[in-house]
């Protein structure tokens, strides 16, 4: 089995690992990733810090894979995940901001959420994420 890369911390580093992984006002996920990279500048191997942890030995090294290569960067924030693929195509959403900067519909002096919607053949929810998204506001 190979041995965990060792995380260097410097002194400042390590006081505040240490603050962040004793703190009851930060985050759980932020201070179980302090707990790891704490644990693993005092040179303990993955196996162990998981047991003490409570957690999974991948859990650890993929924590301290990420401070090892993006410093504090890298266990701030979880990586982006691919979510649920869109489905309203962008030039649905073009022609939704087109309609909306362009034409006024008949018998209004702006757009409802609602009658572009109509228009458009999507939601009225949809019509107005695209709005917020783009900063618009018909009225």
């Amino acid at each position: 089995m190979s041995r965990a890369t060792k995380i260097w911390l410097t002194t400042e580093q390590q006081d505040d690992f240490e603050r962040f992984a004793r703190s009851r006002t930060l985050a759980a996920r932020w201070v179980q990733r302090a707990q790891i990279v704490f644990e693993a500048a005092a040179g303990k191997a993955d196996v162990e810090i998981a047991n003490a942890l409570d957690i999974t030995r991948q859990t650890v090294g993929l924590w301290r894979r990420r401070f090892l290569d993006r410093g504090i960067a890298g266990i701030e924030k979880d990586a982006p995940r691919s979510g649920r693929p869109r489905l309203i195509v962008p030039s649905k959403i073009d022609e939704i901001v087109s309609l909306t900067t362009r034409q006024r519909p008949a018998n209004a002096t702006h757009w409802s959420t609602r009658t572009l919607a109509e228009v458009a053949a999507v939601s009225p929810s949809t019509v107005g994420r695209i709005w917020r998204a783009h900063g618009l506001k018909p009225r």
